[in-house]
């Protein structure tokens, strides 16, 4: 297809606020304010002190800052940093077609460029909305292929998210953009071996870098192919055995990506959803207890094994991973937020021992966010909820004081009651403001 980057640059810089539909905006601000509520409660993670370390070290200028922290770096280690710690938990958003997570590369690029330069809460709020949207085409043409291979796609179609979104906001004309896209495609970041460690929330924070610094090369002059995705070496081709490069750009200011993201209930990888949703249900309904259950099953689309059939893991981060750590957790606490994949929870005796009792059937038929759940009880009964969609699917959605009651819980201990308050009230006002940096204020302590 020919030019179709340039045609991707022009589609961008064409597209502001005012051309966004009402349902679009909505959508731009529920997912703004989850991943805020993500980067936030996980300001604190060791991981994110060594990242801060490393900015120190580097001599990093004062520029933009840490979401949930007194610290302040330059805009290309914040974006590196917010976009690392709004992933860490495995808590934020999920576009489910892909298994893309769009924020966590898009926003945190989107605002630190927002904050130097002390822009609008509507064009950093149109910025995500278009870097979402760019992230979320790039993924649905290059997928399932793409992700097959082993690669992360929040890292690797991220960047090019973040790369739209940081230049729109710098105010490329449509040929800077173009090189944007290309600096951004020749930086792809994520192998799928490194989930359950570190460096799987760091793909999307290096994409939310190399994004904001290939738009930010462009704007100095610096060049790319203006043929970076659609040539035959260029990032298509190269990046997935299988593409459909039509669908980057058709039905461009019609049709929505953002309107097919989702929310996640549960602080862990989102294939394993269903079989929370179904344990937590028939805990509630029956009343259960770990003691009284002898095994759980559970049906479940091939991919639930694929990306979370951990056995045994020994980590918060890995048990992230670990369906059978879901499920046990489901069980006994009757949820599966941050707290329940702590290195203690994941330790605990309980937890091992239900782990265990944990049988995971592949189905074919199955979506990834449907599963059938049975509970083998001692006395021998056998307890069975089917779930048609997951909670924080589409079809069955997070509604806005869903998350916001998650967004309290996250930021809890960290932020000062009336901070919270503030960043609560600014989030969800965000077009409205005329200085973005009101809301990054209320954000940090």
């Amino acid at each position: 297809m020919q030019n179709l980057t340039l045609q991707l640059a022009e589609n961008i810089l064409s597209t502001d606020f005012d051309r966004l539909p009402p349902e679009v905006v909505r959508e731009a601000r529920r997912g703004f304010f989850n991943w805020l509520g993500v980067a936030i409660g996980a300001c604190r993670h060791e991981t994110i002190d060594i990242l801060i370390s490393m900015a120190g070290f580097a001599g990093a200028k004062e520029q933009a800052s840490v979401l949930g922290r007194e610290e302040k770096t330059n805009i290309f280690f914040a974006a590196l940093i917010n976009g690392t710690s709004s992933h860490t938990f495995d808590f934020d958003d999920t576009h489910l077609d892909t298994i893309l997570h769009p924020s966590a590369p898009v926003a945190p690029a989107a605002l630190a460029v927002g904050e130097y330069y002390g822009l609008s809460g509507k064009e950093v709020l149109a910025a995500y909305a278009l870097g979402v949207e760019v992230a979320c085409r790039v993924a649905v043409a290059i997928c399932p292929s793409h992700y097959s291979l082993g690669w992360h796609v929040t890292g690797t179609a991220g960047v090019l998210g973040a790369a739209a979104a940081a230049g729109k906001l710098l105010g490329l004309d449509a040929r800077k953009m173009a090189y944007a896209l290309g600096i951004a495609a020749a930086q792809p970041v994520g192998l799928r071996e490194m989930f359950g460690t570190m460096t799987k929330p760091f793909h999307p924070g290096k994409a939310a870098m190399n994004g904001l610094m290939s738009a930010w090369l462009a704007k100095e002059g610096f060049t790319s192919s203006e043929r970076a995705l659609e040539a035959p070496a260029g990032y298509l081709k190269v990046m997935a055995p299988e593409y459909d490069a039509a669908k980057i750009n058709s039905g461009w200011g019609e049709r929505f990506e953002i309107l097919a993201n989702s929310y996640k209930p549960y602080a862990c990888g989102v294939v394993a959803h269903p079989v929370i949703t179904g344990v937590v249900a028939l805990r509630e309904k029956y009343n259960l207890k770990p003691e009284d259950v002898a095994g759980i099953e559970a049906q479940v689309n091939h991919w639930v094994l694929k990306l979370m059939g951990k056995e045994s893991p020994q980590t918060g981060l890995e048990a992230k991973f670990s369906t059978y750590h879901c499920a046990a957790v489901g069980l006994i606490y009757g949820r599966a937020g941050e707290r329940q994949f702590s290195d203690e929870v994941v330790k605990d005796e309980r937890t091992v021992a239900l782990r265990k009792k944990v049988k995971l059937i592949t189905d074919e038929k199955m979506r990834e966010d449907e599963a059938r759940v049975r509970i083998i009880l001692n006395d021998g009964r056998v307890l069975e909820e089917y779930v048609g969609h997951a909670k924080g699917s589409r079809e069955n959605p997070m509604t806005d004081k869903e998350l916001e009651d998650k967004y309290r819980d996250l930021v809890a201990g960290i932020l000062p009651p009336a901070k919270i308050e503030d960043s609560v009230r600014l989030a969800w006002d965000m077009e409205n403001l005329a200085d973005v940096r009101d809301l990054v204020r209320a954000c940090c302590p």
